[in-house]
This record gives structure tokens, C-alpha cells and sequence, in this order.
């Protein structure tokens, strides 16, 4: 399938929300965690307390209950980890690969499509995604996996490989900083076509040098979320 056709595919499905549906899509706003967002010179990115606070307000200030945005992002708030850094710029992995939803701790996460479990880990790096869930789809001919990282602990506890998963499951709530890489509650979601050699873990941030691949090889999440 091309890329064109895949996307379109995305499109096309009808995917059930991430978090419960009884958070209607006029309480998600836009957040921009660019280092084009000039908000964020006066606020300590390297620190998960100051950052969540930043974002707490944010959606205080537009009377909103989900903060959602971050693909193809380019961020300054991996600068703090030697897990992105590199000494040549153009090296450096500072591209966000996924769509965020920024909400509370302890938040439940559904199943958007029908499919099962690829894989999972803990990836306990410093601002990495700490718990990390991945499911296989099969739809139309086309194989494709969506990974769930910044989870608690208790969502990977009792999983098994290759278990179905329905449209609409709980499969994970959301972590503390203490687990998910010392960050503020959120949920990182990406779609992957070629997982490659990967288990539980892919990369959800890019170099300038291996953009073009990643963004083929992980279209917009929000061709299928729909969430504006």
C-alpha cells in the first residue's frame, strides 16, 4: 500500500477515542511545546513539575480538560537528557514522532481499533517512555501497530503477547512522573507501519538526518484521532 493510500486508509476508520468518550472533543485544546513557543522561555522544560504546571494552566486558562498536539513538534524539552542528546546538531533527536494528550495521572486509555498485543516494556532511560504498550493491527490488508508509552506500571503487569484486543478495551491508565520518564501525565501516541526489530519500545523522537523516513514510516496520528 502506498503512503497516500495508507493515510487515506487512517482516515477512513472510525477509531474509538483514547480517553472515554464522555470527554466530548470540545473540551481537548491545542498545545505547543515548540521551541517556537515563546511561553516557554520563562518556564524550567526541564523540569517535569514546572512544565506540568505550564500545561495544568493552559487548560485552566481555555476552560478544557485534555491538551493534545505534538507532531512533528520540534522541542526543547529533551535538551535535559543525554538519552536524545549528541554533539552534532544535526544529530540531535528533538522531533516529536507522536500526538500527545496531556491529562491527569491515573487517566484510563481504550483501544482505538480492533486488534492484540505486539509488545511491551518498561523503558526506564531518563525521559524515556517508562511503561510502554504496543498493539498490531490487521484492516483491510494492511498491518500497522500504534504504541502507548508514559503508562503506569500496573498496565503492563499482567500482559500477554499475541491477546486479542477489542475496539473500545481499557487496555492502560496513565503514569506519574516517577515512572514515565519524569514528565508531566500524558499519553505519547504513535502509529508505526514497519516496527521493524523493535518490542515495546520504538523511537518516538527524530534527528534532522532521519526525518523523511520517520514521517513516512509514522503518518499523523491524528488522521486517525480526528481531533480537529
Amino acid at each position: 500500500m502506498t503512503q497516500s493510500s495508507f493515510e487515506a486508509l487512517l482516515k477512513s476508520l472510525q477509531a474509538h477515542p483514547l480517553i472515554h468518550p464522555e470527554i466530548s472533543k470540545n473540551a481537548y485544546v491545542p498545545l505547543d511545546l515548540s521551541i517556537h513557543n515563546k511561553e516557554l522561555d520563562s518556564i524550567d522544560v526541564s523540569s517535569s513539575k514546572a512544565l506540568e504546571a505550564y500545561i495544568w494552566n493552559h487548560l485552566k486558562s481555555n476552560n478544557a480538560r485534555v491538551a493534545f498536539g505534538g507532531y512533528l513538534e520540534q522541542r526543547g524539552i529533551y535538551n535535559r537528557s543525554d538519552y536524545f542528546n549528541t554533539n552534532k546538531l544535526e544529530e540531535e533527536r528533538n522531533i516529536h514522532l507522536g500526538l500527545d494528550l496531556w491529562v491527569e495521572a491515573g487517566t484510563e486509555i481504550y483501544a482505538p481499533l480492533v486488534g492484540k498485543i505486539h509488545s511491551f516494556k518498561n523503558n526506564t532511560n531518563y525521559g524515556d517512555y517508562g511503561p510502554t504498550l504496543i498493539l498490531e493491527h490487521h484492516i483491510e490488508n494492511e498491518t500497522f501497530f500504534t504504541l502507548y508509552g508514559h503508562l503506569s506500571l500496573t498496565s503492563i503487569q499482567s500482559l500477554k503477547v499475541r491477546v486479542e484486543v477489542k475496539q473500545g478495551q481499557r487496555i492502560a491508565t496513565l503514569g506519574t512522573a516517577e515512572v514515565n520518564g519524569d514528565y508531566a501525565p500524558h499519553l505519547h501516541f504513535q502509529i508505526i507501519r514497519d516496527i521493524q526489530n523493535y518490542k515495546g519500545d520504538y523511537p518516538g523522537v527524530s534527528n534532522q538526518l532521519d526525518l523523511d523516513f520517520y514521517k513516512t514510516n509514522c503518518p499523523d496520528p491524528n488522521l486517525l484521532l480526528k481531533l480537529d
